[in-house]
């Protein structure tokens, strides 16, 4: 299938790489970006046959049969909607958009157009093994019912320099939009159950300077789903250590945890310093099997008309729930959804 992609930063050139070097069924063809080492990457690196700056063009002119939208979350509305309506299979990074009017409008179109055209939301955690099997436990009863959650989400403090220049000049959408909303998809999908009510708070200890642009290092938000089960969101920048993502699920009958130490594989390092276990440094590192995995499930979609298990509904109830928490941040109070 010819693929075409926009947006190759981190997350773009993590799907590009994937799709030339792990996904046959797919061929990367096409590139759009506003800039010129992106495309002078995608060329050289990518090998791809044709660079755009212009979506709309890469759209009309490169013969796609799906397009990967990684741009910025603040232009994924607008692009997701042409090329749905132009017919080309989408998949497109979450958010989905940076309010919910936009993301409504979005999820309208791809409800228009479904007959004939597939997209799929890249909440890649239901498509990691750890968490495939954690749910095969769940959905067998094997912890009885859930009563409690714990979920962490924390990047490396290597990157938390570049954020700090990112959000000087661009929006996040707010920590609980660009990092818990993985988290409360994936409760939403472990459980079958909806957000309730939530309360957020959140500190910046080592950058204080981002209380001046509104963001967040580190955030918590509790929660409470529509059946009782009570939830615990970390969120943060500042991991020292590495890549930490950890999801604790709490039953009547026993407790599962995924991933408490994020180990970068299976070797135990015995010398001088004592024994340690390296981590993993990034997300395209611990998620990559993820990754792989996610679009190989939306081209078996696309060629047997068959709906995709990530939706832009879900896109949009998982963002729902990420501004309610900021809201709660912001006006110190528990809110209902």
């Amino acid at each position: 299938m010819r693929a075409g992609i926009v947006g190759l930063g981190r997350m773009g050139r993590t799907h590009a790489e994937n799709i030339v070097n792990n996904i046959p069924s797919i061929k990367l063809v096409a590139a759009c970006s506003i800039f010129e080492e992106e495309l002078i990457y995608a060329k050289e690196n990518l090998l791809v046959e044709e660079t755009y700056t212009d979506f709309e063009s890469m759209i009309d002119n490169a013969n796609l049969d799906l397009v990967l939208v990684v741009a910025g979350a603040e232009v994924r509305p607008s692009m997701v909607k042409y090329a749905i309506e132009k017919g080309v299979h989408t998949f497109a990074e979450k958010p989905l958009g940076l309010t919910i009017s936009e993301i409504e409008e979005v999820v309208e179109v791809i409800e228009k157009n479904k007959d004939k055209t597939k997209f799929q939301l890249g909440f890649m955690r239901r498509f990691d093994e750890d968490y495939l099997y954690a749910k095969e436990i769940i959905d067998n009863g094997d912890i009885g019912e859930i009563t409690y959650i714990r979920a962490y989400g924390i990047d490396p403090s290597s990157g938390l320099d570049t954020f700090v220049k990112f959000a000087k000049n661009s929006n996040s959408g707010g920590l609980y939009h660009d990092m818990s909303i993985h988290d409360i998809d994936v409760i939403r999908w472990l459980t079958g159950r909806e957000f309730k009510r939530v309360w957020a708070t959140g500190a910046n200890f080592a950058r204080p300077e981002l209380d001046n642009v509104g963001e967040l290092e580190t955030g918590i938000a509790q929660a409470q789903l529509d059946n009782g089960i009570m939830v615990h969101l970390v969120a943060g920048r500042n991991a020292p250590h590495g890549y930490q993502v950890e999801t604790e699920i709490m039953g009547t009958k026993g407790w599962l945890r995924i991933a408490p130490v994020p180990e970068k594989n299976m070797v135990t390092i015995f010398d001088n310093n004592g024994v340690k276990r390296h981590c993993s440094a990034s997300f395209p590192e611990r998620f990559k099997q993820a990754f792989i995995n996610e679009l190989s499930h939306f081209v078996k979609c696309i060629k047997e008309n068959k709906e995709p298990k990530v939706t832009a509904y879900d896109g949009l109830i998982a963002t729902k729930v990420a501004l309610t928490c900021k809201k709660s941040l912001e006006e110190n109070k528990i809110i209902e959804i």
